[in-house]
């Protein structure tokens, strides 16, 4: 069978980029792979080699794309990375803005056009050499592909939208749909299952596979968390500690994948957790119920969209909730209410650590009692500081380190990075990280000011096995200690501590 990647000993020029051994690796038509491996052992590095971001020394990736018409490597080959984002790397992009809707500019495109012109630019793309006939049938099968991913995405309920405004899970179903109207030969995805729901993640693998088998698409995916390789997929490729291991059928990696341990998380460290002393300035509600969070009637709206209608909502001290709902019910929204992020929350009728949203409290004032860790917050750390830096911005709530820790506050932030196994990392600059790697930092962020609320949306995002086995452990350890009280928002059942005692499911408003 031909070729569609070859790489012969494959030696990037940048020593930064290379692998720990020259690059061989070919991928045949027909193949769809999976290339998995732990956090930070080099997935994204092999991927950028294969898509021509690492120029090689000698002999250079070859490629062969037939039987599509285009030759540029940009045309047939489209990545979606793990790390969306609204915004731009020039930083224009803030954390709260997806909740501030007056800051975006009346000229920015609705979902809406930018797919039609991503659909129509991959007409005029490909029309080249067609007779009309021709022409006609590929704008038919385009139309079909569009109109089946508008129907499986539930896309007409957010084409008006500004991207801005897009949940974690609808931003990653417009970025599928724009790539997929594309029409690439060969389509790489970077964990392309998380932040979906479970009938979309679904639905999702199902519609790949109907492209594979209809159309010339071959697929890669770059899989953190190994349980999600769908059946479509053919061969995959290991990479340990950047190294890149042989080939093999997915069948015979599925029979012989490693297994994660039962329990993770060292005795010691564990031990470590439960014994932190109480912190000084320790929050005491002064709601006579207890009550840590308090909604009443509840409605948050955008424009004629109802996000939130009529919430009633109590959290007492000392519970663990687990927030579920499919994508786009208002999940993170609600979030962004307890968290002071949202500037609707001050006509809300909010209680908050038994005081009233509004009565005179800052915006500091109640986030410096919560810890708190979101795919928003991972979009917006756009700047290339030392992870303990970013570990380090927690203590003061700010995205970004603009108070430098004293020498007591930097040991605890070493405390947490080594808990969460990243010690090694402190120094290393935060877009120099994985993707896996950056979420661990962030976690770290949430937990370095002993918060006691602890808000986690979506915490395990980009994480392969053993981090997230890890995760789930320490988030037990720290919430059986005294008036620990928590909030965890996943699409995944299995992802959730042992300790959760309440659960709250959010109903998208039609």
């Amino acid at each position: 069978m031909q070729h569609i990647i070859e790489i012969t000993n494959g030696v990037p020029r940048h020593p930064l980029y290379r692998m720990n051994h020259p690059v061989n690796l070919t991928i045949v038509s027909g193949e769809q792979v999976a290339i998995v491996g732990a956090n930070g052992s080099g997935k994204s590095r092999l991927v950028d080699i294969i898509t021509g971001r690492y120029p090689l020394l000698l002999n250079e990736v070859r490629y062969n794309f037939s039987p599509s018409p285009l030759k540029l490597v940009s045309e047939n080959i489209k990545y979606i990375t793990f790390r969306d984002s609204y915004g731009d790397s020039d930083g224009s992009y803030y954390y709260q803005q997806r909740w501030n809707q007056h800051d975006i500019d009346e000229k920015t495109p609705t979902a809406e056009q930018m797919l039609e012109e991503a659909f129509t630019a991959a007409e005029n793309s490909t029309g080249y050499g067609m007779d009309e006939e021709e022409k006609q049938q590929m704008h038919e099968r385009r139309t079909m592909l569009r109109d089946k991913l508008y129907e499986m995405f539930h896309l007409s309920t957010l084409l008006d939208k500004y991207i801005i405004t897009l949940s974690s899970g609808e931003l990653r179903k417009f970025q599928l749909t724009k790539t997929l109207l594309s029409g690439p030969r060969l389509l790489i995805m970077d964990n392309p299952f998380i932040g979906l729901d479970p009938q979309t993640r679904e639905q999702l693998a199902g519609l790949l596979q109907t492209l594979i088998r209809e159309t010339d698409l071959q697929v890669i995916l770059v899989l953190s968390k190994t349980d999600d390789i769908p059946e479509f997929i053919t061969h995959v490729i290991p990479v340990e500690h950047l190294d890149i291991l042989p080939k093999v059928p997915r069948t015979e990696y599925v029979g012989q994948r490693p297994r994660i341990p039962v329990r993770v998380l060292e005795e010691d460290k564990a031990a470590r957790i439960l014994a932190l002393p109480e912190k000084e300035n320790r929050l005491t509600t002064t709601d006579t119920e207890n009550c840590m969070l308090r909604f009443n009637h509840v409605s948050i709206r955008y424009g004629q969209r109802t996000i939130l209608k009529d919430l009633d909502w109590t959290v007492k001290q000392n519970e663990k909730w687990a927030l579920g709902g499919e994508n786009g019910a208002g999940k993170s929204t609600l979030l962004s209410l307890v968290c002071a992020d949202n500037p609707q929350s001050y006509a809300c009728d909010i209680e908050l650590f038994g005081r009233k949203r509004g009565s005179g409290e800052s915006i500091w004032d109640i986030k410096r009692h919560i810890g708190y860790v979101s795919p928003e917050m991972h979009r917006a750390y756009l700047k290339d500081l030392p992870a303990i830096d970013i570990v380090a911005s927690g203590l003061n709530d700010s995205v970004g380190l603009y108070v430098h820790p004293r020498p007591e506050q930097r040991a605890v932030c070493e405390w947490w990075m080594d808990i969460f196994g990243i010690a090694g990392l402190k120094d290393r600059t935060f877009l120099k990280l994985s993707s896996g790697e950056q979420r661990l930092c962030l976690l770290a962020r949430a937990f370095v000011k002993d918060p006691e609320l602890l808000i986690l949306d979506e915490p395990l995002h980009g994480l392969d096995d053993r981090n997230r086995q890890l995760t789930r452990e320490i988030i037990s350890a720290f919430c059986r200690r005294k008036d620990k009280t928590m909030i965890m928002v996943t699409h995944y059942a299995e992802e959730l501590p042992d300790v959760i005692t309440h659960n709250l499911f959010l109903k998208k408003n039609k």
